[in-house]
């Protein structure tokens, strides 16, 4: 057998010194054994230590994560629900605005047709009553002419002392004239 350890006898049995030293050397040998795996767990346990207090760390830095990570996210959620939130009530206020200023843009263009309308009808009333104005002013012109061509007939009739007669009786058909003239004016402009 490989391995095995033989013995030298004597008397009594097998060699006291042989078997001694096959102990002490045995002993030597687990004793060695014994420190190298000694070493070898205080090893170990240093290395644990160090795999805990990684482990720690990295747990501690991982919980930190979670809560920074909720943290950021409950953050994110509430600024997205304050974004819509903003973005909503902007839109309502936009609506309101929109649908106030169409409203008054519509007045705004129906005081415009009505001003228009007026301005037309004003242009139409002070064209006529210029038209009514020239066509008098025609007729006085016609009446002032005839009233010049019936004195000018009527002083080449006369003698220069009825003269001062015929020049007063136009003077009143004159004023009457325009004050038949004036009368219609005012009355067509209060129409």
């Amino acid at each position: 057998m490989a391995g095995e350890k033989r013995f030298g006898t004597s008397l009594f049995g097998f060699k006291k010194s042989d078997v001694n030293s096959y102990i002490e050397k045995i002993l030597r040998e687990f004793d060695d054994k014994l420190k190298d795996k000694e070493n070898e767990i205080a090893e170990l346990k240093n290395q644990c230590r160090e795999f805990r207090i990684k482990y720690e760390d990295i747990a501690r830095k991982t919980e930190r994560a979670g809560e920074d990570r909720a943290k950021i996210a409950d953050v994110l959620i509430k600024a997205q629900e304050k974004a819509e939130a903003i973005i909503e009530e902007a839109k309502n206020q936009s609506l309101e605005e929109r649908k106030k200023l169409s409203a008054l843009t519509e007045k705004e263009r129906e005081k415009l047709v009505d001003i228009k309308q007026e301005i037309k009808s004003l242009k139409q009333d002070l064209t006529r009553v210029l038209k009514k104005y020239e066509e008098e002013l025609d007729k006085v012109l016609e009446s002032a002419e005839e009233i010049s061509v019936a004195n000018d007939n009527y002083d080449n009739d006369k003698d220069s002392s009825s003269e001062k007669s015929v020049d007063e009786e136009t003077v009143e058909l004159l004023s009457e004239i325009m004050e038949g003239f004036t009368k219609k004016v005012s009355s067509e402009e209060n129409r």
